[in-house]
């Protein structure tokens, strides 16, 4: 099969490896699309320089085989489902697993393949193969819609960490791609009114005919009624310090936008404790969130909204232009098919 490995900064290379066998309880795909996000910018950037990398983890396909344990159960997708894929290794065995926290499972991620690539998701190919609990069917969904299932599942823990419910007042502070989504889930499970914070005018205007209440840069925070739940997708201080201001005495931040590299921040312990404020953090994404996101694509309740973050569709003979826009340019999601 041909897979994309990403060898140095500014350097893709296509080849050709063998199709994975399929073990009792697993499940091959034929990827469909597989979607570009910040991690594969940065590998092609030089940003984060981790080589020779079999990158993307933002995949959908379609079930080729099923192995003959998986087969037997009565969830797993039959062969020719198109499914939304769960790249995410679980070990069930450590404390986080044991608690039903896998998110944060304490294994390492990836692993090498035999090509001598570290795989962090190996979604740039014709085929991958995954245990037969790692995919979840979304019916006709388009595929480069299909391969947000991963972002989508995300988004719903965010909003199951933040203790969301119908009928709270949201903000959202960032208007980029995982900005757009919580806009999104939180518009379609009820949010009494949704504001969206950003200090980029451009990114204002971009967000606006998804319908938020209103779309304000932070110095107009005063301005506007305060929130239940704040949800922070940019990983730096004033993000933070801007969230802080938002929120509702007795209100819930989630801290959703992530960097180790980003400054550290201080959180005021008196204010919070004051205030009765509760400060979580969201980290990937658990199987219950898959299994939302999958239904919410299957039922095509997002369908315009997401398609409006698909920037760019190339086929993998084309992934050097794809990582390129990825990494050097303003997007949502750049989808590479097969």
């Amino acid at each position: 099969m041909r897979t994309a490995v990403i060898t140095a900064a500014g350097r893709v290379e296509v080849g050709e490896i063998p199709v994975p066998e399929v073990g009792d309880s697993e499940v091959l795909v034929r990827i469909a699309a597989c979607g570009l996000c910040t991690m594969e910018g940065n590998l092609y950037a030089g940003r984060m320089p981790v080589y020779p990398t079999a990158a993307g983890h933002e995949v959908s396909g379609w079930v080729e085989r099923v192995g003959a344990r998986a087969a037997e159960l009565e969830d797993t997708p039959a062969v020719g489902s198109l499914v939304t894929v769960d790249l995410l290794t679980r070990c069930r065995a450590c404390r986080a697993c044991r608690r039903g926290d896998s998110a944060i499972c304490a294994a390492p991620q990836g692993g090498v393949r035999s090509d001598g690539a570290i795989t962090m998701g190996a979604g740039l190919s014709e085929y991958v193969r995954v245990p037969a609990g790692h995919v979840w069917s979304v019916g006709d969904a388009d595929p480069a819609l299909a391969a947000m299932g991963e972002p989508l599942a995300c988004v719903v823990h965010s909003l199951r960490r933040g203790a969301f419910r119908p009928g709270d007042r949201v903000t959202v502070i960032g208007a980029g791609f995982m900005g757009h989504l919580h806009l999104a889930l939180a518009r379609h499970f009820q949010a009494r009114g949704v504001v969206v914070v950003e200090r980029d005018e451009q990114r204002r205007a971009a967000i606006e005919p998804a319908g938020p209440d209103a779309v304000v840069g932070p110095e107009r925070l005063a301005e506007l009624e305060k929130a239940d739940v704040v949800f922070v997708t940019i990983a730096s201080a004033p993000a933070i310090a801007t969230a802080l201001e938002a929120v509702a005495d007795g209100g819930r931040i989630v801290l959703f936008g992530g960097s180790p590299d980003g400054p550290p921040a201080e959180l005021p312990g008196y204010e919070v404790h004051r205030r009765q404020l509760t400060v979580t953090g969201s980290y990937s994404q658990e199987p219950e969130d898959w299994r939302t996101a999958a239904e919410l694509l299957r039922g095509g309740a997002l369908t315009e909204r997401l398609e409006r973050l698909v920037t760019a569709r190339y086929p993998l003979d084309e992934v050097e232009k794809a990582l390129r826009q990825t990494a050097e340019t303003p997007v949502y999601r750049v989808v590479v098919t097969p």
